[in-house]
């Protein structure tokens, strides 16, 4: 295999394949990066669960492919001169040129290296990279750790006409947004559910302005950005119904600026900490709330300005939970509905489309 690649396109592909490498495996080449070299340059890593592939524009004089460590490999690349990286291997050992630097090390059997599955269409969507980005860092967060329902464990894609909405749920409170595609192909309603692993890493590559196309397999996705293609499995199992699980004929009705709220919330959440855990007072009046904690360290009190008859509410929350919610949502005004002090409150725009709803569910208080 011989080939001659710029530094800064190979740094950049070593990177992004690397983080679907596996850490520590009992498949010596599954801790490596794939390099093929055929017309083009491909590098992969794949740790059975997420598989990256990225593609490069080289100049390949012979074909071949190999599998290098790619701890070792992204930090040769890394640490080489701006300059043209030629490379070429004899058998298992590869030699790098780059200006007036040279390494020798040793590859292993590119056949030792798992095959990367293949995704059979069943489904597609295309959207801009900016919106699937925001799209899924603005749900992720809700995503559950409880491996005990492995399906709530990713995000649920569900794309119905030219909609696509993407769930996450963690049994305290629930992340949805909302958005037009740009094109779908296959059925007119289907969904799938996405690891958390793969998405966080989707987001990540998701830096230009190209569209992304979504593709469904059988047991797989394939994510399509640019000249990588991210592969994952799809979680399989009962997604929660979430259009019954968000109640919408709620009584009470309020409006805040988000960053208010966010601040006297961040203003409360002093007194919380890891092992001093207390859940924030809300008491909901006519153009007001005032919110209030207690540790064992102190106590605080703050209010924050809001339009509408609160009704006097009285709810607590978790103040993490409430602040993921409010960081996430995509508007400087938030209307948020109650029903009672142990029903949900479901947060959404004041004003224009609803294409985000956020739902948190409430902490029991002590009485005063």
């Amino acid at each position: 295999m011989k080939f001659s690649c710029e530094k800064a396109l190979l740094s950049t592909a070593v990177s992004v394949a690397s983080r679907a490498v596996a850490i520590k495996s009992s498949i010596p080449a599954m801790e490596g990066i794939l390099v093929e070299a055929e017309g083009q340059l491909r590098l992969t890593g794949y740790n059975l669960e997420t598989g990256i592939q990225a593609t490069v524009p080289a100049d390949v004089t012979e074909w071949g492919s190999l599998v290098l460590s790619a701890r070792l490999f992204g930090e040769i690349v890394r640490k080489l001169p701006d300059d043209v990286v030629y490379f070429s291997s004899n058998g298992y050992m590869v030699n790098i040129k780059c200006g007036q630097s040279e390494f020798n090390i040793l590859g292993t059997d590119p056949e030792e290296f798992p095959e990367l599955p293949s995704v059979e269409q069943q489904n597609a969507l295309t959207l801009p990279q900016p919106m699937l980005r925001t799209m899924i860092g603005q749900t992720l967060f809700a995503v559950s750790d409880n491996e005990s329902r492995p399906v709530h464990t990713g995000s649920l894609f569900d794309v119905e006409k030219d909609t696509l909405t993407v769930v996450s749920v963690d049994g305290y409170r629930l992340a949805l947004r909302k958005e037009k595609l740009v094109e779908r192909k296959g059925a007119e309603n289907f969904s799938f559910v996405v690891p958390r692993a793969a998405l966080s890493e989707v987001e990540k590559i998701c830096s230009g302005e190209e569209n992304v196309t979504v593709t469904q397999g059988a047991r797989h996705v394939m994510f399509q950005i640019g000249s990588i293609l991210l592969v994952c499995r799809r979680l399989e199992g009962e997604f929660l119904p979430y259009k019954n699980a968000i109640p919408r004929n709620n009584s009470i009705h309020v409006e805040v600026e988000t960053r208010a709220l966010l601040a006297s919330l961040e203003r409360m959440s002093i007194m919380i900490t890891e092992k001093l855990k207390s859940p924030l007072r809300c008491q909901f009046q006519n153009d007001q709330v005032y919110i209030s904690t207690k540790t064992a360290i102190g106590d605080a009190h703050d209010t924050c300005p809001l339009k509408g008859d609160g009704q006097a509410l009285e709810i607590g929350f978790n103040n993490k939970y409430l602040m993921d919610a409010l960081k996430a949502a995509p508007a400087d005004k938030l209307r948020m509905e109650f029903t009672s002090g142990v029903a949900p409150c479901v947060i959404l725009p004041a004003e224009g489309e609803e294409n985000f709803i956020y739902m948190v569910l409430p902490v029991r208080l002590k009485a005063n």
